[in-house]
Parts: structure tokens; sequence; C-alpha cells
């Protein structure tokens, strides 16, 4: 959705670089923040946005995407109407409407950072940004005009963008990425996703929902493969039963057509090869980091060998008084990383020591049921080599989860060995999200488990879940007792 509209006016190009407290490049979730907490504190700030105001969370990625979820979501409980005991007859689903329900979110989120840009004076400048000299950034306004600002610190906000891989005739088919799946006005008759990762599996169910048979190829074995083997079941299970077809184990060789009319992706899957057509291909295999054309070199930034700005734990790059936060600095991908960078920032500006390292990085993947972890999985620990005591219940167990009829999924928490310090917590099930982060709360106050299992909480909740995991009785796996044997041998 074009936000040309959205711009300030901008005075004339001067002869000079203007000069500001801090310059930004990239409006997304911790620059924004930037801007509009150092404005309002009185520096003068300037913010320089080529597309999107407020950056990908509100326009094009988690919003909308979370918004078009809860509509297919929707369209999943009318077709189970008649399991809450309300006859159904046909009904048809009208994805302009669905589309125009999204935009109508987003312009209303937009006006809301206008307003913050003005409330705060803050500057927003459309247009896009690149250095040409140390903390000096030149922009190229969207009327064509220039300006040069010079910031006593300037921060690199950049983000990243989907990638499309290298496979013969894949760019060629102009596949869909996460911006267009949410701009379609009509129902795919077949979408093939590409990418068994956050991405991949939150839109190939949202699609699925909305009527569209759909294929996800993935060359891993499993969905979300780097999660541990019972969550990567949990949702291969969730998807047999939504008609979702997982093509597995698969490599791409070629695709030909084009997305939105006829397509055909041949891949090799278990040594055999076969073909998938469909209607539209949807792309979502990773991201790669918006650096290209930004002029980084000249201002003494270095990147990483995959083109993301190297930074150190207090997010400063290798040219004094040049910052980066968000997924361009090598954050981990998610909104709520790039809101704690901006604290990160603003205190070591003001002359703290504030550091990236050793933070709950907490996610959800927004299936239905979701998926939400945090802290060690299973995997992380074996690898790492850290005992654990494992925890574990059936969603079924708990009774809110009963009182809706969603039972579907699994709670999980790791405990340390030689204390009752929370590792890991996991929770596939309706309301995951939620109860992640009453476990994060107490992993952050570093709260015994027992605190949890012991504490006084409202029935019927999806928290109250808690009392049962931490009541249950837990196991040793037998990776961890082998990895503590040689520390007692030595003993």
């Amino acid at each position: 959705m074009p936000n040309a509209k959205n711009t300030f006016p901008s005075p004339a190009k001067k002869a000079s670089s203007e000069e500001y407290d801090i310059v930004i490049i990239g409006s997304g979730t911790g620059g924004k923040l930037i801007a509009w907490t150092f404005a309002s504190e009185g520096q003068r700030v300037a913010m320089i946005e080529r597309k999107y105001v407020g950056g990908s969370c509100p326009n094009i990625a988690c919003l909308p995407s979370k918004n078009i979820i809860h509509t297919a979501q929707v369209a999943s409980y009318a077709r189970r109407s008649e399991e809450f005991g309300i006859a159904r007859g046909s009904f048809k689903l009208d994805m302009s409407a669905v589309r125009g329900r999204k935009r109508k979110m987003v312009s209303s989120l937009i006006d809301t950072h206008l307003a913050a840009y003005r409330d705060s004076g803050a500057e927003l400048i459309m247009g896009f940004g690149r250095f040409i000299g140390p903390r000096t950034v030149e922009v190229t306004l969207n009327d064509g005009t220039k300006r040069q600002l010079k910031g006593t610190n300037v921060v690199i906000n950049t983000s990243t963008h989907a990638a499309i891989d290298s496979i013969p005739g894949l760019a060629e088919a102009q596949p869909l990425t996460h911006i267009e799946a949410l701009e379609l006005d009509k129902v795919p008759e077949h979408l093939v996703v590409i990418g068994g990762g956050y991405v991949g599996v939150e839109l190939a169910q949202a699609i699925r929902r909305f009527g569209s048979k759909v294929s996800i190829i993935d060359r891993n074995g499993r969905l979300l493969h780097r999660e541990d083997d019972d969550v990567t079941e949990a949702i291969g299970g969730l998807f047999q039963d939504e008609g979702i077809d997982p093509i597995l184990n698969a490599r791409i060789k070629r695709v030909s057509g084009q997305s939105g009319q006829r397509v055909k992706v041949t891949a090799e899957q278990n040594g055999v090869e076969k073909t998938i057509e469909g209607t539209h291909i949807l792309v979502a295999t990773g991201r790669i980091p918006n650096t290209k054309d930004l002029g980084v070199e000249v201002a003494g930034v270095q990147v990483t060998d995959r083109g993301y700005v190297k930074v150190n734990e207090r997010l400063e790059t290798t040219a004094p008084g040049i910052w980066a936060v968000g997924e361009v600095a090598g954050s981990p991908q998610f909104t709520h990383i790039s809101e704690d960078d901006f604290h990160v920032f603003h205190d070591n500006v003001n002359g703290g020591n504030h550091v990236t390292t050793g933070r709950l990085v907490p996610f959800c993947v927004f299936t239905d049921p979701e998926f939400a972890r945090v802290g060690l999985s299973e995997k992380e620990a074996r690898a790492k080599g850290i005992p654990y005591r494992l925890f574990k219940v059936p969603m079924a167990i708990v009774l809110r989860a009963r009182a809706l009829v969603e039972t579907r999924g699994f709670l999980k928490a790791l405990v340390a060995t030689d204390s009752d310090r929370i590792l890991g917590f996991m929770n596939f099930g309706v309301g995951a999200g939620e109860v992640m982060s009453a476990v994060q709360i107490a992993m952050m106050g570093r709260l015994p488990y027992i605190s949890l299992r012991d504490a006084v909480l409202a029935h019927p909740t999806l928290v109250e879940g808690l009392h049962m995991l931490f009541g249950s009785t837990p196991s040793v796996p037998s990776e961890t007792i082998s990895a503590e044997l040689p520390v007692q041998a030595n003993a």
C-alpha cells in the first residue's frame, strides 16, 4: 500500500550539510522510537524513510499479517460452526474485503505514526538516504531534489528484505513475497509455498483456510526444522489435518511459468524428481540486509560477509558516531528486539553501558494454534551440554483449553538439574504467546519454577496450565544423564 501521500514538506537543498543531533536512516521500530524519544527531549532529529512510514511492522509485516491470519481463523470458525451448535449455510469469502480490512488498519496505524512525528518534533524526510562521508548522509527526496544531513550520531535502521534464491526461472516467475501475499484480492487456486519457516507456515495455513489448495516445499525433513522434534511433529500433524501438502527433503531445480497465472516447480525429493503445478508461488526462504547502495564504506562502516552491519554489544559500528539497530545489525529478526535495541542505544548515548548480550529472546509463530518459545529448546540444551529436567503436559489437561474445545498441543519446560531455575519454555497451543510471557517474566526475575507451580492464578485461564505443567513429574532425558556422567566420574 503506497504511502507517498504521507510526507512532510522538505526545504530545498542547502549548499552545505544541515546539522542534526541524530540522523536516522529507516523508520522501523528501533529507529522511530529513537526519533520520537530524543526529539521529545529537545534534540534535533531527522528521520529518513524511503517508502513505509513506521517501517515494515505496521505496513507489510507483523501487524498486517496477523490481521489476515485472524480473518483466516474466523473463516475456519465459520466452516466449523456446526461444532458450536450454529447451523451453517454456504458462505463466500471476499478477498478484496479481507484486503480492505487490512488496509484500513494499516492506514490508521500510519496516521498514528505521523501524529507521533508531529507531536515529538522529529522531522520525517521521505526519500532515499546514503552515506557520502563520515556521519554525513545525502538524501534523494521523492521529488528528485537532494539534501545533505550531518549528525552528531547517525543510526542505520534499514532492516532486511525477502531473499529470492537463484533458482533457474524463479525470479522470472515473479513470485509473491509476504508483501504481495498480503495484497491478494483473490484466493489462489493453488499456492506453492517455498520455505517452511515462520513466514511460510503462517501464510500457508491462512491461505489454505481461505480456500486455496496449498503445497509447502522445504529442503529440510521437517517444517520449523530448528525446533524440537515434538514441535515439528505437532506442526506437521496440524498441516496434515488441514489438508496442506508438505513436500520435504526437496531441492528445487527449476521454476517455469508466471505466478498468478500458472506455475510449475520441479524439485528433487529423496533422489526422485517431481513436479508441482500451481497458480501462485510464495517465497519465504530468508532475509537479506538492506545495506546495498547505502554507501557504508565511505563512512567507515564495515559489514559482515552476509551484508549485515558489524556492531559490538553496544550497537556501535566500526565508525565513530554511527550506530545500527534492528535486523540490519544482525539482531534477531523480531520487532520486540528492535524495540530493545532502542533502549540499548538510548542508554549508551546518554553515557550508560547497556549491552545486547544475554537478553532473553521470546518469539511466537502465529499459526492456529500458536507456537511460542523463550529460552533454551531441548536441541539447544543438548548441543551446549546443559543438563536439564523436562516438564511436559498436554494442552488437554488445561481446563480453559477444554472449555474452548482447543486442546491440540502441549506445554513444555526445561529446568536446571542443579537448581530450580527455568532454562526454557515452549507452548504449542491456544494462547501460547500470552502464556509464554508469564514464564518469561518469571525467568527475568530469576524465580524458581515452584513460584509458578504454587502461584494463585485465576481460574479458568490458559496461564493456569502452568500449575499443571510445573506440578507434573519431570523426567531427565537420557542425553542429559550421559552428559553428566563424565563430570561425576572425574569428581
